[in-house]
């Protein structure tokens, strides 16, 4: 049994392309592997961002906590637990201003916590997340995986980087690219994105 977590986050719902292929890729792997799927919608249950509370309460002793320190520590345990069970992370993401969306920004503040999912020490960073399999799904109305504006994407290669750096390093990327370019280029981009996905689904099979 396989445990799986699946994050979206895309303004538009079911109808974003980030969302509608995570959930694809998701909704495989569990019919495919069998085991749990657990959907945190990021844009339908909006995170809040990190506030003081949330950093003094994370290295304050439980005892010593404000209500509001409690709280704020509360929901990222719950949110780093959804992590740590998962075997299996699916991430649906829609870029927004060449990176990604302020709510899938606010998830990821929360989970990378020092000493519970990275943590320091002579050599440098240790992820703490290691033995995870992760599957990026990112959408963009241009085309970022080469070409004049792969500079520009502080997407793909960011949420790769932060995955890194809690220890979850088999990452899969599925790009739906060049959307903004007519029906002809969304049309293309769906087909290999579909294309992908079954590639994916029969190697996890």
């Amino acid at each position: 049994m396989t445990n799986i977590l699946v994050v979206t986050s895309s303004p538009r719902g079911a109808e974003g392309l980030s969302t509608r292929f995570a959930t694809e890729v998701a909704e495989g792997l569990r019919d495919r592997l069998g085991g749990t799927l657990v959907i945190r919608d990021l844009a339908a249950q909006p995170l809040p961002h990190i506030t003081l509370a949330y950093i003094e309460g994370r290295i304050a002793p439980s005892i010593a906590r404000t209500p509001e320190q409690t709280e704020a520590v509360a929901l990222a345990e719950t949110l780093v637990n959804e992590v740590k069970a998962a075997e299996v992370i699916v991430i649906g993401s829609g870029m927004i201003n060449f990176s990604l969306s302020s709510q899938l920004k606010a998830w990821m503040d929360h989970i990378i916590w020092p000493g519970v999912t990275f943590s320091y020490d002579a050599s440098g960073v240790n992820g703490l997340l290691s033995g995870k399999k992760a599957y990026v799904v990112t959408a963009s109305g241009g085309v970022f995986s080469e070409g004049v504006h792969a500079a520009f994407d502080f997407q793909t290669n960011y949420l790769e980087h932060l995955l890194g750096f809690m220890g979850i390093t088999d990452i899969e990327t599925i790009r739906v690219e060049g959307t903004a370019h007519g029906p002809e280029a969304t049309n293309a981009a769906i087909a290999k994105a579909e294309t992908l996905i079954r590639s994916v689904l029969e190697q996890a099979a």
